[in-house]
């Protein structure tokens, strides 16, 4: 339903059916069984929160994929509750999740044999929670990443002060706050992070509000961050609301992800990310998909986007020069997936609201 107190954007409202709100994240610490024969078998390895809490391209596919998860190690899970002071008026309180490499199931320790690993900030949409997404981001952490996804003030479930996606254009300060206070934290002696975190390789992936606010830190001349080596943006857009320009600094490696049937956040939001952007870039189109089932649902869908994004933060932030053509493998699924490079994006009738020009 429309938000008449948020003109400049779209709306991509999506109210996943398990809700919870960031209280209630509680340790999860999965064994993720291996993958055999995964074009990229992880056994790689790659800054603690300030606080923590226990919490929870292209060859062809005829076949789709198992709906396995997509690594080698054991995923433990902390959540810390970072607050972000502001010039003027209160604080803003960004708890945040983070999966980690593990040594056990189960245990809470995490696996430092290959450290530093990666570092990945995933944002989530408009009124979602984290649920939703903790499949697919544990299936990331499982290939020798550390993920970490911040609640955003006002626009989480459960928020006190209830949702107002006009705060989205605070967003990416927070997002920048979060990777400051993880790096810093990761520098500590004895925090659950402490060693863990590599620095000059940080990723973001975000989905629909949340693929925006990674896609303004990491492309638009609003909100970049240097810091940022790689970016990847399921069923994002462009926002006017955040001001700058898009693609006018440093390339960064980019994945867009998008529904073929997502009427929250059309085609034409994406293919305008896509076209825009200089390459390296990737776009995964899932076909007949819409907004959130794709990431959140067990299935073909997810399996391939879970597989595609680990692939490509694989070989943009780990090294792997096999998570290049693996991208092709595992997104080229009959029926499921189509992967390319070409310079455009499928065409997508219509236009994206909210997007500048």
């Amino acid at each position: 339903m429309p938000s008449p107190a948020h003109p400049n954007t779209q709306l991509r409202v999506v109210r996943a059916a398990v809700v919870a709100g960031a209280a209630a994240i509680v340790v999860a610490v999965v064994l993720l069984e291996v993958l055999p024969g995964s074009p990229a078998a992880r056994s790689r390895g790659g800054g603690s929160p300030t606080s923590t809490t226990p919490s929870p391209p292209t060859s062809t596919s005829t076949t789709a994929p198992s709906p396995t998860p997509d690594g080698t190690y054991a995923v433990g899970s902390v959540t810390t509750d970072i607050t972000e002071p502001v010039a003027s008026g209160p604080s803003r309180s960004l708890p945040t999740a983070v999966w980690f490499p593990a040594t056990t199931a189960g245990g809470t320790t995490p696996n430092g044999v290959h450290a530093p690993y990666p570092l990945v900030l995933f944002s989530p949409g408009y009124d979602v929670d984290l649920t939703p997404y903790t499949t697919l981001i544990e299936d990331v952490a499982s290939a020798g990443f550390v993920v970490a996804a911040p609640l955003y003030p006002h626009t989480a479930p459960n928020d006190p002060t209830g949702v107002n996606e006009n705060d989205i254009v605070n967003h990416p300060a927070d997002l920048r706050f979060v990777i400051t206070t993880l790096l810093g934290d990761a520098q500590q002696p004895g925090t659950t992070l402490s060693g863990l975190l590599n620095g000059s390789a940080i990723g973001l992936a975000g989905h629909s509000d949340g693929g925006d606010v990674a896609l303004a830190v990491g492309a638009d001349s609003c909100c970049f961050d240097r810091r940022v080596k790689a970016l990847a943006v399921l069923s994002g857009a462009e926002l006017a609301a955040f001001g700058g320009s898009y693609f006018t600094g440093p390339v960064l490696p980019m994945l867009v992800v998008q529904g073929s049937a997502d009427t929250i956040n059309p085609p034409p939001c994406s293919t305008q990310i896509y076209d825009g952007a200089p390459a390296p870039k990737y776009y995964l189109d899932l076909l007949g998909a819409g907004h959130l089932p794709p990431y959140a649902d067990s299935g073909p869908d997810r399996t391939a986007v879970a597989r595609v994004v680990t692939d490509f933060f694989d070989a943009t932030l780990a090294g792997q020069q096999a998570g290049t053509p693996a991208m092709g493998t595992d997104g080229n699924v009959a029926g499921v997936a189509a992967f390319t490079t070409a310079p455009s994006a499928p065409a997508a009738p219509g236009s994206c609201p909210g997007a500048p020009g």
